[in-house]
């Protein structure tokens, strides 16, 4: 199907809509090249086509994305019947009771669930490696992480498997994935899209959940169709007055752009993510913006050890209802080594920890606001990564050197996490290519609910930097 590696999934829902192509046979398509994807890849930790094909079978809504194929992340999306392991050998018989809200969503936008993707276990890295699935590997070069935690996602777009995937982010997990295998990805803001009926929020409200995508309009059409209040959520985006979708008919005003060079826990880019962000300053000072450098003073400290508070009482909390429904002491053998260890610490933290933690990203989000405000600045340009994609083993949950770990993890994004305690919107645009040809993301940062504006400059930068043309070593299609 050649017209396939050309199609967006909007120009696929397209084709279905003009009686070119059935349902049928974009699934055909997807399942092939998944297959042949998984061998080099390892994107996949289950496959379903009989699930999309009962959808076929039934009567697909009339949404915009009616016969599109679409594969979900293994974690925390459910599908009534399917396994959701999360990465996790601890929950490697779990099988889903229920649809969850945004699979509900899915449905009724026309998508048809084939697949699930890799994640590292419980998405706790920045990697895509586990002990349960083995690791994820990127198709611009498979020695290489594809990022994390939704990797499995980055790296079958990427290698032209289907041209959006499903993604969540609790530290930069749509972003830095987007960011390894030259992908565009957009964290929403807190309480824009839904994670239950499990729970409404996680990691305190610093996760949320949409999709990286090779195409602009695909990434907002699908906010379009899945945004919006679930029941019992604490937090709510502010509305925006216009369609996703309708930000990318139009350039953005000239916008005043702070260059945020410096990580707030001091990282800087090596000299390959400067020269992107060299590049990037200067594409969007000839498309009319004003960019000067400037950032946000936040204390890294504290929202580092925040982070770290909020995710081992989390952790500990998980394992302790999954020993419950099991049965028995959940061990440091159901886990690996990093989870074990956030585990034993998530089970000492004192209670006025989490309340610090909770603090520490309050008060960034107001200085991040703050700071905007104060300079005038419509957003924050960051590079999504400090570098190019690690090497497998680099970043995993299972280290040779936890001391290596730590100064890999914590140096690889470390620009991204604000965004999630600070519950703004960001994306990572891919504008930079290494000289040997692997991709660096570009972020940008905006306030609260501004996703539009994002959208818009998105489409813009896409129109004059185009990179949808751009294959991978490793790709599935012609």
């Amino acid at each position: 199907m050649d017209e396939y590696d050309k199609c967006d999934a909007t120009d696929l829902a397209a084709m279905v809509a003009a009686g070119d192509v059935t349902p049928k046979e974009l699934l055909d398509e997807a399942v092939k090249r998944a297959e042949a994807a998984q061998p080099e890849l390892n994107c996949f930790s289950a496959m379903f086509p009989d699930v999309a094909e009962g959808q076929i079978a039934g009567t697909l809504p009339d949404g915009p994305f009616k016969g599109v194929p679409m594969a979900v992340k293994d974690l925390g999306f459910e599908i009534e019947g399917q396994p959701l392991t999360n990465g996790s050998r601890a929950f490697k018989d779990n099988v889903a009771t229920r649809d969850s809200e945004l699979c509900k969503r899915y449905k009724a936008a026309g998508f048809t669930l084939f697949g699930q993707t890799t994640s590292p276990e419980f998405g706790l890295t920045t990697t895509t490696e586990s002990l349960l699935y083995g690791p994820t590997r990127n198709p611009w070069d498979t020695s290489r992480t594809s990022g994390g935690s939704s990797g499995g996602a980055s790296s079958c777009v990427a290698a032209g498997v289907i041209p959006i995937a499903h993604a969540s982010d609790g530290g930069g997990s749509i972003r830095i994935p987007a960011s390894c295998t030259g992908l565009f990805g957009m964290k929403p803001s807190r309480g824009r899209t839904p994670m239950g009926p499990a729970t409404t929020e996680g990691w305190n409200g610093q996760s949320t959940v949409h999709a990286v995508s090779r195409s602009v309009r695909d990434n907002a059409a699908l906010l379009d169709v899945t945004h919006g209040r679930e029941i019992g959520s604490r937090y709510v985006a502010p509305d925006s007055e216009a369609s996703f979708l309708s930000a990318l008919h139009s350039d953005p005003k000239p916008l005043k752009i702070a260059l945020w060079d410096t990580a707030p826990n001091g990282t800087r880019p090596d000299a390959e993510a400067q020269a992107g962000l060299n590049t990037t300053r200067k594409l969007l000072e000839d498309l009319g913006h004003h960019v000067e450098e400037a950032g946000p003073v936040l204390d890294g400290e504290a929202l580092g050890k925040g982070l770290l508070m909020t995710v081992s009482a989390a952790m500990a909390m998980i394992m302790e209802v999954r020993g419950q429904a099991l049965g028995r002491e959940m061990t440091a053998e159901d886990m690996e080594p990093v989870t074990a260890q956030f585990v034993e610490f998530g089970n000492t933290v004192p209670m006025r920890e989490l309340m610090k933690a909770n603090q520490a990203s309050i008060t960034a989000g107001m200085a991040y606001e703050q700071f905007l405000i104060d300079g005038g600045y419509d957003m924050v340009l960051s590079p999504t990564t400090s570098r190019a994609p690690d090497p497998i083993g680099t970043l995993s949950l299972n280290p040779d050197n936890l001391d290596a770990y730590t100064e890999a993890v914590t140096t690889f994004a470390p620009w991204c996490a604000i965004s999630n305690q600070a519950g703004t919107p960001a994306m990572s645009v891919p504008l930079h290519w290494t000289a040997d040809d692997l991709p660096i993301g570009m972020m940008f940062g905006a306030r609260c609910g501004n996703e539009w504006q994002l959208y818009q400059l998105a489409g813009q930068l896409e129109r004059a930097a185009p990179w949808a043309h751009r294959r991978p070593p490793v790709w599935t299609g012609s």
